[in-house]
């Protein structure tokens, strides 16, 4: 509304801007054709150009930049400054030369400089605009920065909070960039905290007391920020909510639920999947490998044992259903990625199994 107002106003000075200057004793009077001079001409095409051009960028550009704007200025403020060292020379040139006012020359005079004007500014606007992410200039509320890789904030959705994982990956110091929880992302754990549903209520307390853990920890950089969004934004769901919030602070998101890795992917932002760090870590087996498992339960196929590594992994042994609740040795014949996770498959590794067996007989004592 008050956007609103700003623009009314600056039409209404604009419109009455014009009024007087055509009015009668204005620079632009109709009743004394002697008033219109070139440069008065060429001040007022100008000046009405301007003040239309810049209201059709403010309504044809919803989301503004403000290191843009800033740089835009900038560059028009060198430039008009350049410019008017020019046209210092230029007026020190026609009085070296005695050029008359009446001349050619003399009477385009003014036009020379306006074009001078335009053409320094737009030269400065381009190089600034080009280059502000190669130098540092501040201004005040303002700082032009080269960009930095990899130092740019995280941002944690609900998920990650409730998984708990995230704390424990904080702890190990490999995290060295900032992490950020909206305020909307804390306002729907507290949802989920208040749910009447037992296991959502449980689910959200946890992640409550998970974020409570991590800014307990002095060495983690964890803080709760209130991120400017539009009024659409803020009427959108969660997940777009948190793509914007990324888009605003430059940052990636830290989350393990799928969809938003979809949504946010679609819209450029980088994405950090615990889940996928957790496949990642986890440690390579390759075909022909031997391994001892404990079979805990059958499997789906008749004859299957299976059994689990320590950090989860899913092991299906063919002919280890006879096994149940013993550590078996199996050699790994196939490794298989899905998006749940990583399943070995393998079968017994009956050489080891003998020979330990044959170890195990010859050490007894001979009761003969």
């Amino acid at each position: 509304m008050v956007i609103w107002i700003v623009r009314a106003v600056f039409v209404l000075l604009v419109f009455s801007l014009l009024v007087s200057g055509f009015s009668e004793g204005g620079p632009f009077n109709f009743r004394d054709p002697s008033t219109f001079t070139l440069s008065k001409t060429i001040a007022f095409i100008g000046c009405s150009a301007i003040a239309v051009l810049g209201l059709c960028i403010d309504l044809l550009v919803k989301r503004k930049n403000l290191a843009a704007l800033a740089g835009l200025f900038f560059g028009l403020i060198v430039g008009l400054l350049v410019g008017l060292g020019l046209n210092k020379i230029l007026d020190f040139a026609y009085e070296t030369y005695s050029i008359s006012p009446d001349s050619d020359l003399g009477v385009a005079q003014d036009g020379i400089k306006f074009i001078i004007n335009v053409f320094c500014s737009y030269l400065a606007i381009v190089f600034v605009m080009q280059t502000k992410d190669d130098f540092r200039f501040i201004v005040p509320y303002v700082e032009f920065s080269k960009v930095t890789k990899g130092m740019c904030p995280l941002i944690l959705d609900t998920s990650v909070i409730i998984d708990g994982r995230i704390a424990d990956i904080a702890a190990t110091g490999i995290i060295h960039s900032p992490m950020i929880v909206p305020r909307f992302v804390l306002k729907e754990l507290q949802q989920v905290a208040d749910s009447a549903d037992r296991l959502k209520r449980n689910r959200g307390r946890r992640g409550l007391d998970m974020l409570n853990k991590m800014q307990s920890d002095t060495k983690r950089d964890i803080k709760i920020e209130d991120i400017a969004l539009n009024a659409a934004e803020q009427a959108e769901p969660v997940d777009q909510q948190l793509v914007a919030a990324a888009i605003k602070v430059q940052g990636k998101i830290l989350t393990n639920d799928y969809n938003l890795n979809k949504v946010a992917s679609l819209r450029g932002v980088e994405v950090i999947n615990i889940n996928d760090l957790a496949n990642a870590i986890k440690p390579v087996v390759l075909p022909g490998e031997a391994m001892t498992v404990k079979i805990v339960k059958p499997g789906d196929q008749m004859g299957q044992g299976v059994g689990y590594l320590d950090d989860g992994t899913m092991i299906v042994v063919e002919q280890g259903r006879n096994y149940i609740g013993k550590n078996l040795d199996i050699l790994v014949t196939s490794v298989l990625q899905t998006s749940a996770g990583r399943m070995i498959f393998g079968k017994p590794d009956e050489e080891n199994s003998n020979g330990r067996n044959s170890r195990s007989d010859s050490n007894r004592p001979n009761s003969g």
